[in-house]
């Protein structure tokens, strides 16, 4: 479902830049390419808007400040990330790389790895991890998430019957990664079906353990979900046990421009690991994180 709206969305910008090409080409073609190129940019003007106010926000804990150059990095490197996720992986690439589940030679006594999307994603945002655990014969499964404005709640089932199945193949408890929400849909998993010991380790990115001040515009019921001091996140809060704080690897930015404040993406007592000057989505695909997140399996 994701995928066709999100093919359907890249699409109507498509053709809207190629109508605005087409109708002002022969009276005004400086017009007609500039405006061309004002629509396709348009969203990165979104995404400043919202490194504006996560910095404004952030300025409320001074071990979180980022400077102007690294703020300008994260837009840049946002920029250019999201058309890739948005625009490309998920519409269009999100079964490229199918679950390796199957090969049993290749992955028996490999640790495996569940892989677990954010909010208005699915598993196509993982193509480049799937990649890379194909390359060295690990085994995964990358869920996508449905319905995709339903509960986080909701998610709980799936991410039950991918890390039975990872298990099954490797007979090992697999590694879970998370990104944004999906850090939150694997906590409620814990909890609803008691299995911190099915699970060697949780690595979330960029989560809003704590809600995020951006989540006051979501309508969806994930996104309310998602506010600050929301009522589901209190009731997650009290079953975040001292035991399981061990569990937990938190990657989290101070340019994160759809989690902040910026220490909502930390957990207490967990390992928390900041990376400067990382955007959201971006932070997900930067060697840092992806080796850093890897080489717990080793572990």
């Amino acid at each position: 479902m994701l995928a066709r709206l999100q093919r359907f969305i890249t699409f109507f910008l498509l053709a809207l830049i190629l109508v605005w090409l087409l109708f002002f080409w022969d009276g005004a073609p400086a017009v007609a390419v500039f405006g061309s190129i004002a629509i396709a940019l348009a969203y990165t003007a979104f995404l400043a808007l919202e490194f504006l106010l996560a910095s404004l926000v952030n300025k409320g804990d001074p071990s979180c400040r980022a400077t102007l150059t690294q703020w300008l990095a994260a837009w840049v490197g946002e920029a250019v990330t999201a058309p890739q996720v948005f625009c490309w992986r998920q519409p269009f690439r999100a079964n490229v790389l199918p679950d390796n589940v199957n090969q049993l030679a290749a992955v028996a006594g490999r640790r495996g790895v569940v892989l677990v999307h954010g909010f208005f994603c699915n598993r196509g945002f993982w193509t480049p991890w799937l990649r890379r655990l194909q390359q060295q014969g690990d085994a995964f499964i990358a869920v996508s998430l449905e319905p995709i404005f339903g509960s986080i709640d909701d998610y709980t089932g799936q991410i039950e019957a991918a890390v039975r199945k990872v298990a099954e193949v490797t007979g090992l408890p697999p590694l879970l990664v998370c990104h944004s929400m999906g850090g939150l849909a694997a906590r409620s998993w814990l909890v609803r079906y008691k299995a911190d010991a099915r699970v060697h380790r949780v690595v979330t990115i960029g989560t809003p353990h704590h809600g995020t001040w951006l989540a006051r515009f979501g309508r969806a019921e994930n996104a309310r979900q998602m506010r600050l001091s929301s009522k589901w996140l209190a009731r997650l809060e009290v079953e975040y046990l001292t035991s399981r704080r061990a569990l937990f690897t938190c990657w989290y930015s101070n340019c994160d421009n759809i989690v902040f404040p910026a220490l909502s993406a930390t957990l207490p007592g967990a390992d928390n690991r900041l990376v400067s000057g990382a955007a959201h989505v971006h932070m997900a695909f930067l060697p840092q994180v992806i080796n850093g997140t890897l080489a717990l399996l080793q572990d």
